[in-house]
């Protein structure tokens, strides 16, 4: 019996042999989910570079490696700025074999994005940059890059969140960041987070040590500006007033008494001689409240809210002076080169 069993089993010349079915095409055997992420990855991973930098004890470099994505058919690359750590130059791994070195453009820690332009004459596969405001929680994300060494790894998940902020190393606050539950390891830094759709939506930048399935990535509207300001201007413009501030819980009765619904504002404790704070007369222990109508939370507000676009335009602050609330028009200059 157990004989019979077995040769019924294993199809040997008994009844599952002649029942088999037919060989079936490899493709007719995956899912949905499975074609999805192959589809990303073929269209995706040759765009997907891996960044060496060299160590510089001069300068303070360790050197060690990232990762990176073509966006642009000639040589535009972009990673995290913590990869770059600082370098000029840095070399290219890219998928087909080859090497090549890269310049650094701009290095911007503000947002830990940094823009790369190979310097050898090579078209290389690239990947499109997708609108990031049109994600959605839940929805298929794949995760590309060297994790640890390990080169052209895929990793897949979800949006698991939308508008996150991260505090970058720099110390500011990045806005309108991804959290994803694709698997991120040191190496994937700079690689891309992209769609179902084929479309880069994302640069991965950081993990949780510790936590299971919360990483992060820069979200592309984000890249997207960047790129731009850097291949204009070199750099990404950010306006300066000239202050230090911090945030301070306002006093339920004072913000009610003034009509401010928010429970938390932006105290200024020092202002710079001969800045345009101190131009258009604000001073210590002003509490600012509100830039051009929205509200200042705190600290972080301020500096988000003070983005390029104010950069020589008049800009006016609500502000709590001696339990008054006023208005103060000041000119901000830009930070880079006040």
């Amino acid at each position: 019996m157990l004989d019979t069993r077995l040769t019924y089993i294993l199809g040997d010349d008994g009844p599952a042999a002649a029942a088999a079915p037919d060989p079936v095409d490899d493709d007719r055997l995956l899912d949905a989910y499975s074609r999805a992420v192959t589809a990303v990855v073929d269209g995706v991973g040759p765009a997907v570079v891996r960044v060496a930098v060299a160590a510089d004890r001069a300068a303070g470099r360790h050197g060690g490696t990232g990762s990176g994505v073509v966006v642009s058919p000639d040589g535009l690359v972009l990673t995290n700025s913590h990869v770059v750590q600082g370098a000029r130059l840095v070399r290219l791994a890219v998928p087909d074999g080859r090497e090549v070195e890269a310049v650094v453009l701009g290095d911007d820690p503000h947002t830990d994005l940094a823009v790369l332009r190979v310097t050898h004459d090579a078209t290389l596969a690239a990947a499109r940059l997708g609108n990031s405001k049109a994600l959605r929680r839940g929805q298929l994300v794949v995760a590309i890059g060297n994790p640890l060494g390990f080169e052209s790894t895929v990793t897949s998940g979800v949006v698991s969140a939308l508008g996150r902020s991260l505090r970058g190393a720099a110390g500011r606050l990045i806005d309108d960041v991804i959290q994803t539950d694709a698997a991120l390891n040191p190496g994937n830094s700079g690689g891309p987070l992209v769609s179902s759709r084929g479309e880069v939506i994302g640069i991965n930048t950081a993990v949780i040590a510790g936590a299971q399935g919360i990483c992060f990535a820069v979200s592309s509207n984000t890249a997207s500006h960047v790129l731009v300001e850097i291949l204009r201007h070199g750099r990404v413009r950010r306006a300066f007033i000239g202050i230090s501030a911090q945030t301070l819980p306002l006093p339920r009765r004072l913000a009610r008494t003034l009509g401010y619904e928010s429970s938390l504002a932006a105290i200024v404790t020092a202002v710079e001689p001969g800045g345009p704070a101190a131009d258009a007369g604000l001073a210590e222990r002003d509490i600012v409240v509100a830039l051009e109508g929205q509200a200042v939370t705190g600290v972080d507000d301020l500096v988000r809210l003070l983005d390029g676009t104010r950069i020589g335009r008049r800009t006016e602050l609500s502000v709590i002076s001696g339990g008054r609330l006023r208005k103060v028009a000041v000119t901000p200059a830009e930070r880079d080169r006040r």
